[in-house]
């Protein structure tokens, strides 16, 4: 079946590429598209020189080859161990998903005409690194300064002694290699790939962490290869040279955006923390020693957190099920969706696209991200260490409440108990293993994720036809049947 795709997506004929999307659609879960997706994305092939293309995504190739190299630049520093901590996960062969998705969105946008991309006001001050448009005005560009300018000056950013430049964001930068102006992939929105990925591999370290993971991308994870406070440091690190490449892409919108991802991120950590509303509020497990929460003093406000269902009697099983997924799929938005989301709506936003535009690709980062979580949720059920490289069926053992244990619990009250404890007890893990088996939750999964794949398809589909939303509309379908 990998053959075959291949073949087919080799292929210049939309005869051909409508064909490849439905073999992809149709593929069962042992047939890994989405591998095949990715790495087509990733291989090192140079766009040729000619409009047309035998491989659509050979049209960003040319980013996703240099995109370890560019991030390497911006997160170095003048400690070699904390180098070393952290690009060790960039080292590793990752799906780089968020920023092949920024690319080809971009590449995508790039078909409405520039009229109609009008939603950032031309500045005189454009600098002459970012390509013009064709069809534009002679000279003028989609964004505003270089995202390697200075905004405040060198000495106030370096500090003690600006005479010895050990961060290279501080140094006057080398112009970010360019494509020809047809490629249409705006500076800025290369740079917002990188910090994208920056931002998930932070997340990726400090998850390890409060996982107690093993591995990561079939190696040791960073908090076993250099222990849990390098892990946590790394991750703070690669955050803080996230936020100063932010800050000079110079758009108080895309830096809202970009800032609030951080936030969202901690966010659904926390949720996870307590992991359903069925779970109290006034304890919290440090290393399976359940500790009870401070109460406040009273200076300063505390809400309560908005999910919480009370357990009266007569309270209806089905509401608590209900409210359990709401839940989920909030905390789901939070850790994963939300930078897929803000992503592509920040890919918008930079290229001048009107609201409309914007709001779609929102949508379409919303639904790909969930989609792709609930994958992930299923697949830690189904696949071996080996195959998504890390432990497998770690979520019941975390005590985490997912998709699929979620629909065997509607059938199945009793489960509540167990959810509540969060899979604590001897024997829990099994029994939640077979009530999932026995209900179709992984089925039913399935079909939610599926949803979610249509609903992002019917968003790409109001972008003007392109070999780059066909690509798009490729990774998209090829979600659903990856195996890691």
């Amino acid at each position: 079946m990998t053959s075959l795709l291949k073949s087919l997506f080799l292929r210049n004929s939309s005869v051909h590429w409508h064909l490849l999307q439905r073999v992809a659609t149709r593929s069962n879960t042992t047939t890994n598209t989405f591998n095949t997706a990715v790495e087509a994305a990733e291989k090192l092939v140079q766009p040729t020189k000619e409009k047309s293309f035998n491989d659509p995504f050979s049209i960003v190739s040319h980013e996703m080859s240099s995109l370890a190299k560019l991030i390497a630049s911006l997160i170095g520093s003048g400690h070699s161990t904390l180098n070393r901590v952290s690009s060790y996960y960039f080292e590793a062969e990752g799906k780089n998903v968020r920023p092949l998705v920024v690319l080809l969105l971009s590449k995508a946008l790039l078909n409405i005409p520039a009229e109609e991309r009008n939603r950032i006001r031309i500045d005189s001050q454009d600098v002459t690194d970012q390509p013009v448009y064709p069809g534009t005005p002679q000279g003028t560009v989609l964004a505003g300064n270089s995202v390697n300018q200075l905004i405040s000056p060198l000495a106030v950013l370096h500090g003690i002694n600006p005479k010895v430049i050990l961060d290279p964001l501080l140094k006057p930068m080398d112009h970010l290699p360019q494509m020809d102006a047809a490629n249409g992939i705006l500076p800025k929105q290369r740079r917002l790939a990188e910090i994208v990925e920056m931002i998930h591999t932070a997340s990726l370290l400090h998850d390890d962490v409060i996982d107690l993971s093993d591995a990561r991308r079939g190696r040791p994870s960073g908090n076993i290869a250099f222990t849990n406070k390098m892990a946590v440091l790394a991750g703070d690190f690669l955050l803080g040279r996230a936020s100063v490449a932010i800050a000079r892409l110079r758009n108080p919108e895309v830096i809202e955006l970009l800032s609030t991802t951080i936030a969202n991120l901690v966010e659904g950590e926390f949720m996870q923390l307590k992991n359903t509303v069925i779970s109290s509020d006034e304890s919290i497990n440090n290393d399976g020693e359940i500790k009870d929460v401070p109460k406040p003093t009273g200076k300063v406000p505390v809400e309560q957190h908005n999910y919480r269902v009370e357990k009266p009697q007569g309270v209806d099983h089905e509401v608590n099920v209900d409210a359990a997924f709401e839940y989920y799929l909030h905390k789901t938005y939070l850790k994963t969706a939300s930078l897929m989301s803000k992503l592509s709506r920040a890919a918008a936003v930079l290229s001048g696209a009107q609201d409309d535009i914007i709001e779609n690709c929102y949508e379409y980062g919303r639904n790909l991200g969930l989609c792709f979580q609930v994958v992930d949720d299923m697949l830690d059920y189904t696949s071996s260490n080996s195959a998504i490289g890390k432990p497998s069926q770690a979520d019941l053992k975390l005590g985490l409440a997912t998709a699929p244990i979620l629909f065997a619990w509607r059938e199945e009250p009793k489960l509540g108990e167990l959810i509540a404890r969060k899979f604590a007890e001897p024997g829990d893990v099994d029994i939640a293993r077979r009530a999932v088996d026995r209900y179709g939750g992984l089925e039913k999964t399935r079909a939610m994720a599926q949803d979610y794949c249509t609903r992002a398809l019917t968003n790409l589909r109001k972008l003007p036809e392109s070999d780059a939303r066909s690509a798009l509309e490729f990774l998209t379908n090829s979600v659903l049947t990856r195996t890691k």
